[in-house]
């Protein structure tokens, strides 16, 4: 394939990948706690980061993943305690570190808009040697936590307070979530970009949940159509010359539509099965049986 002989693209592909995997490891999580816009926010905050990194002219992806972890952990904080006006406080976060982080890349001398424009909607094709060694540290991070702690942290997404009085240490466990949130972010900022990255860790899940009701499964398939959409985005936009994060995107989106028209028939074909199986199990009084044969209390 002509796609594997350069070099970029071979990069390009194994961060699409991992990517793929990644996204939707950790989205599951955030889709079971009805929070599928954090990633957004976690984005606006890890823009900061990317400026800050090109104002001290050392690793972007290091720093926005720093400032991105710092930023989740205020999140948590602030969902915790900020009952009353914890909206307004996340929305600031969320704006200042947008507005953070080009504030700091216009001050920057090697910060531009074309750089900025590779971090917000992705750039794969410019990822370099060292930006996939660091894509793959943190990558096995997240999936070192999101598969061997998944049984606690899936009960942790389901309820709360069961899982407080099995002696799971929920805030820890919560927090764990949203900071291997934060390093997903980082890592998938160069494929799909910082506006786009929650789309890819919720979408894939949604899509996978049409179909599936066990977590198990869905956890697979929302992986399976992670890698799915962004190995065949990223191709697209080798072959066909588009913006490689927003085709992942709406690949991702084109996939949610025809798994839920396939649900519908799906889910009556359950309802059938269910129906003839509560039919077959219905319990038959014999004809001979006397009045002897009561029992009485």
């Amino acid at each position: 394939m002509e796609i594997l002989n350069y070099a970029f693209m071979q990069r390009a592909l194994l961060a699409a990948l991992i990517v793929g995997v990644t996204a939707p490891a950790i989205g599951i999580y955030l889709v079971q706690r009805r929070q599928a816009l954090m990633g957004d926010g976690i984005g606006h905050v890890a823009l900061t980061g990317v400026g800050l990194g090109f104002l001290l002219n050392t690793s972007p992806v290091w720093v926005a993943t720093a400032v991105a972890v710092l930023g989740s952990v205020v999140m948590e904080l602030i969902r915790w305690y900020g009952r009353t006006r914890g909206d307004l406080a996340l929305a600031m976060l969320f704006y200042g570190g947008m507005a953070g982080g080009v504030m700091l890349m216009s001050l920057s001398d090697a910060g531009s808009n074309a750089n900025l424009g590779t971090y917000l909607f992705g750039s794969i094709t410019t990822v370099s040697p060292q930006d996939m060694t660091t894509i793959c540290v943190l990558a096995a991070l997240v999936l070192l936590i999101t598969v061997g702690l998944r049984r606690q942290l899936f009960a942790v997404c389901q309820d709360e307070e069961f899982a407080r009085v099995t002696g799971l240490p929920v805030r820890l466990l919560n927090l764990l979530i949203a900071v291997t949130a934060a390093v997903t972010v980082t890592v998938a900022m160069r494929v799909v970009g910082l506006l786009l990255v929650s789309a890819l860790m919720v979408i894939p899940v949604a899509a996978a949940q049409q179909l599936s009701r066990s977590f198990a499964l869905t956890f697979g398939l929302a992986i399976g159509i992670g890698v799915t959409v962004t190995l065949t985005g990223t191709a697209a936009s080798y072959y066909v010359d588009v913006p490689s994060g927003a085709t992942i995107v709406l690949l991702a989106i084109g996939l949610f539509v025809i798994f839920t028209a396939l649900a519908a028939p799906l889910a009556k074909k359950r309802a059938k099965a269910a129906a003839q199986t509560a039919k077959g199990c219905t319990l038959e009084i014999p004809g001979d049986r006397t009045p002897a044969d009561d029992v009485s209390v």
